[in-house]
């Protein structure tokens, strides 16, 4: 069943008794003490619910961002009652929405604050990193590395430092903010792209690639396929490349029409693209089995999300766990 169907299942379980609970009070009717663990409970379980539905409707930053100003505003309420009585506990037991509200502000403020200027862990969903990432590597991303950015909005506040050629980047995927992807970084502002027959080549000048052997996908056994695998110095990366012989370097049919698209000039051999100023051109490693700039285009700065860092956990190879990515 779909999480949806569960949160809803849930708020209809326990909205019943939060109503119950919330009448009682308004009456000052005395609480059963028997009832009061689950009406406890069922406060918490209606929160979780109602959360787990927001994320259908909107991002995980915006909601962190919303409950820690609630119950921000709850503690705040709740200390400027207590500065009234002078100090003096109250004369009767707190609401369970007041209780929870001040058990989780602090825990949803250090969240909010690591994740929206520190540091955010990704799970890799697809293969088009391979071999760099594999598919159910847990990651961490460096929020800060690309300058300190405002939350929901992420416009830069404090400039640190601007993505190098070869970094692998998180990014919100231009045609769906709400998507985030992740690819390395090709092109920088104002570079030109060029991809020919499979060589990389970025303002006149040819990305050494050095072939090393084969590489099977062990990540996809049902689809599987034997690439060349290569080693690639993009910038001062030096990192793995893979691509299939028998692919074309891009498929023209699956090209779009996205904005700048007049600054790239397509072929059966290949491309070459002008990267707009502000803008950034991203491939995977995987460089026949990805969807990256080549077909929906240029990843603009503002949709710049953190440098992929480190391999903190994978369920299925723990022998990747504590890479750092190159």
């Amino acid at each position: 069943m779909d999480l949806f169907y569960w949160g809803v299942a849930g708020l209809i379980l326990t909205v019943p008794i939060v109503a119950l609970d919330v009448l009682a009070r308004i009456r000052q009717q005395p609480m059963n003490p028997g009832l009061v663990s689950l009406i406890q409970g069922a406060w918490l379980l209606m929160f979780v619910c109602l959360f787990g539905l927001f994320l259908k409707f909107t991002g995980f930053s915006e909601i962190l961002l919303s409950a820690s100003i609630l119950t921000g505003l709850v503690v705040l309420w709740d200390w400027m009652r207590w500065r009234r009585r002078g100090g003096k506990p109250a004369a009767t037991t707190d609401a369970p929405w007041l209780e929870i509200s001040k058990s989780f502000f602090p825990v949803i403020l250090a969240v909010f604050v690591v994740r929206s200027f520190l540091f955010e862990p990704f799970k890799i969903p697809s293969g088009s990193m391979i071999p760099t990432l594999r598919i159910g590597d847990f990651i961490l991303v460096n929020k800060f590395d690309y300058g300190i950015r405002m939350p929901v909005t992420n416009r830069v506040l404090i400039p640190v430092h601007h993505p190098e050629r070869g970094d692998v980047m998180v990014f919100k995927y231009p045609a769906d903010p709400s998507t985030n992807y992740i690819k390395r970084v090709v092109g920088l502002p104002g570079d030109v792209v060029t991809y020919m027959n499979k060589h990389l080549v970025i303002n006149g000048k040819e990305i050494p690639m050095e072939r090393d052997g084969t590489f099977g996908d062990v990540d996809q056994p049902m689809t599987y396929a034997t690439f060349d695998h290569y080693q690639e110095q993009l910038g001062q990366h030096h990192h793995e490349v893979i691509t299939l012989a028998s692919q074309v370097p891009v498929f023209l049919t699956e090209v779009r029409d996205f904005p700048d698209r007049s600054a790239c000039v397509y072929s059966d051999e290949g491309f070459t693209c002008r990267v707009p100023m502000g803008h950034y051109f991203m491939m995977g490693d995987n460089r026949d089995r990805s969807s990256d700039s080549r077909y929906w285009g240029f990843v603009p700065d503002e949709n710049i999300v953190g440098k992929a860092q480190l391999v903190w956990m994978n369920f299925g190879d723990f022998h990747r766990i504590g890479q750092w990515i190159q």
